[in-house]
Parts: structure tokens; C-alpha cells; sequence
């Protein structure tokens, strides 16, 4: 399994996957065609697959230009079929989706829109989260509410530690500040934030990110640890309540 991230528009990712033993390919969030398409003529690939992880335009905008090119099936979430352009093939909450050789299993994570999913390659262990979980981060609150998102990334942080985060944005080294601001004594949060500004330095990309990383240095993953709310002034709070706070300072910072 090859992934290979595509910079799109200003800070978007799209990610070609290429199962090379099925000949299988697709691509994940596509904002926009022609990088898309660039990449699969350099590599003789055609495209079989547009995996949506949410309906909006900066993940969906390639879609159809793709899908009329390549005659390639569009994949997304039942509950988004009227947002999704093009879409062919609509996955439910915990359905399994097979992707040449590999399982999928697919996660309904609602949140930064109603319809958000994640798409999560078991034998791989790698999970494609769109806007819910980003690297040092998580998406703003668009359709859903608080406690929507404190679910859907307590589903993510379920996953095997070993599983490598593929997110739609570089938005890394600012959602690093932010976790320093507020968490700025862990240790795991300075040592990842040295590595995020030696790759950024030389303008590579952050991701994937592994799970067990974030565990230990995303604040929006941490606002169940005493830690935290003792540095939040926030002791004996409920874990929702720490994190509707952080999310409030993050949407103000």
C-alpha cells in the first residue's frame, strides 16, 4: 500500500492510495483535479476510487472532473448522498468496505458536519480523518455540537496506538503553538513540536501522524487527563466541559 499526500489549493492534502498488488487506486479528499491527475500520469495509474471523508467543497471539489476522466466511483456517507457531487457508492456507520486487497472499516464521526467519516484500513492500520482530528488539533464545530465531537474523537482514540493519522490540512505547526500555549510543561508536546518545525523548515509535510503521539500531545485528546485540567484551573470538571473550553480558546487564538 503506497499513500502518497497531494498539497492541494493553499493548506489542503488529498492522498492518492495505490494498492500495487490489485492495481487498485484512489484518492482521498480530492479539493481540486489537476494535481490529482498530474501525479497519476507520471505514475501510468488510472483512478478507480474518490473516497469523501465530508461534503465540503475544499475535500469534494475534484469529484467530478475525476469521476468524468477516469470513470471512477465516488464513495462517501448515505446520510451526505444529497452534498456529495457524484456520488455512486454510500457507506453506513461501521460498515465494512473493501478497497482492492485491504478492509475498511468506516466510522461515522459527526462534528465539523454532520456527516463526517473517517475511513479506517484495518490490516494497514492507517485512518484517513478529513476534518475531525488533525495533527495537535481537531476541526471547528460547524453542524454538530461539542459533545458530538468529544465522541467521535473518543472513537478515533480507540484505534490501535500504532495507527498513522492522515488528515486534510497541514495546519500542524499552528495547532502546535496552540497546544504549547496551554500545555506547554509536556514534554512529548516539546519534542514533537522540534520535529514539526525541522520538517516545515524544509517545507515537508507533517503527516502522517501516529496515534500514540497525539494521545500524548494533542490537548483536544487530553482533556480527560488530570494534568490538563489542573493547568486549565478546570480540576474535577468533566471531560466535556474541558473540552468545550479548549475548543473555545483554540476557535479565539
Amino acid at each position: 500500500m503506497q499513500i502518497t499526500p497531494i498539497p492541494c489549493l493553499t493548506d489542503n492534502y488529498a492522498y492518492i492510495i495505490l494498492d500495487e498488488t490489485s492495481k487498485t487506486a484512489g484518492v482521498v479528499d480530492p479539493s481540486e483535479a489537476k494535481p490529482i491527475i498530474s501525479f497519476l500520469e507520471k505514475k501510468n495509474f488510472s483512478l478507480n476510487y474518490i473516497l469523501n471523508t465530508h461534503h465540503h467543497y475544499d475535500h469534494i471539489g475534484g469529484n467530478i472532473e475525476l469521476k468524468e476522466k477516469y470513470n471512477a466511483k465516488i464513495v462517501g456517507f448515505t446520510g451526505d448522498k444529497h452534498r456529495i457531487p457524484g456520488i455512486d457508492i454510500e457507506l453506513e456507520n461501521n460498515q465494512k468496505w473493501n478497497f482492492g486487497n485491504s478492509t475498511i472499516n468506516i466510522f461515522h464521526i459527526p462534528g465539523h458536519t454532520l456527516g463526517h467519516i473517517c475511513f479506517f484500513f484495518e490490516k494497514e492500520k492507517i485512518v484517513f480523518t478529513g476534518d475531525t482530528l488533525f495533527s495537535l488539533g481537531c476541526g471547528k464545530i460547524f453542524e454538530g455540537d461539542h459533545k458530538q465531537m468529544l465522541d467521535s474523537l473518543n472513537k478515533i482514540k480507540k484505534l490501535p496506538k500504532d495507527t498513522k493519522i492522515y488528515c486534510g490540512h497541514e495546519y500542524t505547526y499552528k495547532n502546535a503553538e496552540f497546544c504549547m500555549k496551554y500545555d506547554k510543561n509536556n514534554i512529548d508536546l516539546k519534542k514533537k513540536f522540534e520535529k514539526i518545525k525541522k520538517l516545515r523548515s524544509e517545507n515537508l509535510p507533517t503527516i502522517p501522524s501516529i496515534l500514540n503521539d497525539e494521545l500524548k500531545s494533542n490537548i483536544f485528546l487530553r482533556c480527560d487527563q488530570n494534568d490538563l485540567k489542573i493547568k486549565l484551573n478546570m480540576q474535577n470538571q468533566e471531560d466535556f466541559k474541558v473540552f468545550k473550553k479548549v475548543r473555545d480558546l483554540k476557535d479565539s487564538f
